[in-house]
């Protein structure tokens, strides 16, 4: 297949099994040839966090010289974000040939009897395969949706399992409290591995982390609280001490500061099992890890910020970075998927807002303009749905007093750094 046609073939596959489960992928990767075998992991797992912290970890990796894979799910920009070694993204004919293989297997798969495979089914099976082939030292692997029932739970040679901040997001798949959904993403433990789990956890799903630890028989590292100093920086970036680590961390908030810790921990935990990670690749790793979308600052002057912010939980934390940065009276482009909680996260963002324009993002389950906009009135005074993105980035370009905040969605992410980036080409 030609690119076009790859992407075509894995767009056209379900997105959601009917039975969710892990022997998909399996079986795909057994007429693949197992590549995962000949691989180590660090799997990580989570609501909020998972992709910052695999950013950061590969980063780290690399600058100690090891040859490191690294999934992220979704995607920003581009498609070829979700395979990477050594921070560069997979070459459109490598996927291309790569993607064809999966496919054939898929076609034998379905000819067999089986006829269940999902898209991201397919995607982990063509970067483990990807890895595999490039003989990557290790993987930092991040998982889709879940844990236990995640494609990517088909590996077996975890060395480190990191779980990130857990919060209530998928909760029709993973249950209804943070014990159910704790216990599913503890489901990538492997007997024996170390797990490191972030510092400012809910306690119902610590004792869920710990209790699966455990069972595992898994050494469980906590970054402690108070072992983390953040010092005075300028907005939007981070400057910690985390046990005699003084770091420079791209990515603001004390949340990133807490993945940060988590980071280092599992850096340390890979040092214990034979890897050579100085701490200075761990100094250079993590100030040269770069992420869109994550609470990222697209301007200055005007101020503009880009936050891929999906559930109430990652709302809360781009909150708590603006009240830290001083910010109020902003103007914000938002757009909400169905089934996000869209009216909390737009309680939790309103004290920051004035003016709001909402949009509805490139994507199937998201909610219109109108029906965002009816929910937006309740919390702020000023809100106007608009036709299209660009049209409500230009409109708010021009309201832009006070800075301008565009969040909700990956998906609106994605459309909105497209059109700043053809916007800053178009001005050189």
């Amino acid at each position: 297949m030609e690119y076009s046609q790859a992407l075509e073939w894995v767009h056209s596959l379900p997105r959601l099994a009917p039975h969710p489960g892990v022997e998909n992928t399996r079986r795909l990767l057994a007429l693949l040839g197992n590549p995962q075998d000949r691989l180590q992991f660090v799997h990580i797992a989570g609501t909020n966090g998972k992709g910052s912290t695999a950013v950061m970890l590969s980063s780290v990796l690399h600058e100690a010289g090891y040859k490191t894979g690294m999934t992220v799910s979704p995607y920003v920009l581009d498609f070829r974000e979700r395979f990477q070694i050594d921070g560069e993204m997979i070459g459109e004919e490598t996927l291309a040939q790569i993607l064809t293989e999966v496919r054939e297997a898929a076609e034998r798969l379905r000819e067999s009897g089986w006829d269940s495979l999902v898209e991201f089914d397919a995607v982990t099976a063509a970067a483990l395969l990807w890895f595999a082939r490039e003989e990557c030292d290790i993987v930092c692997l991040e998982t889709g949706l879940g844990g236990r029932l995640d494609a990517t739970n088909a590996v077996e040679n975890t060395l480190v399992a990191c779980i990130t901040a857990i919060g209530f997001d998928h909760t029709e798949l993973l249950g209804d409290t943070l014990d159910k959904i704790a216990r599913e993403k503890c489901g990538i433990f492997k007997q024996e591995c170390t797990v490191v789990c972030y510092p400012d956890q809910p306690r119902e799903a610590l004792d869920s982390i710990t209790l699966a630890a455990m069972e595992s028989g898994c050494e469980l590292r906590v970054p402690e609280k108070e072992d983390l100093r953040v010092f005075r920086a300028r907005p939007f970036e981070n400057r910690i001490d985390y046990g005699g680590y003084e770091l420079i961390v791209p990515f603001p908030g004390r949340h990133q500061a807490y993945n940060a810790s988590v980071v280092v921990e599992a850096a340390l935990a890979l040092c214990d099992r034979g890897y050579d990670i100085p701490d200075e690749a761990i100094l250079r790793g993590i100030a040269k890890a770069t992420f869109p979308a994550r609470i990222e600052v697209l301007s200055r002057s005007p101020l503009v910020l880009l936050d891929g912010a999906h559930n109430p939980d990652g709302a809360r934390a781009l909150a708590d970075t603006l009240h830290a940065a001083g910010l109020s009276g902003m103007t914000a482009v938002i757009g909400v998927l169905h089934g996000k909680n869209a009216e909390e996260m737009l309680e939790i963002l309103s004290p920051y807002f004035t003016g709001v324009y909402a949009v509805c993002p490139d994507s199937p389950r998201a909610m219109s303009s109108e029906e965002l906009a009816a929910l937006a009135r309740k919390h702020f005074c000023a809100v106007t749905p608009c036709e299209s993105v660009e049209e409500a980035l230009n409109e708010a370009l021009e309201d832009n007093e006070d800075g301008l905040c565009i969040c909700g969605s990956l998906y609106l992410a994605a459309q909105a750094r497209h059109i700043w980036e053809n916007r800053r080409n178009s001005t050189k």
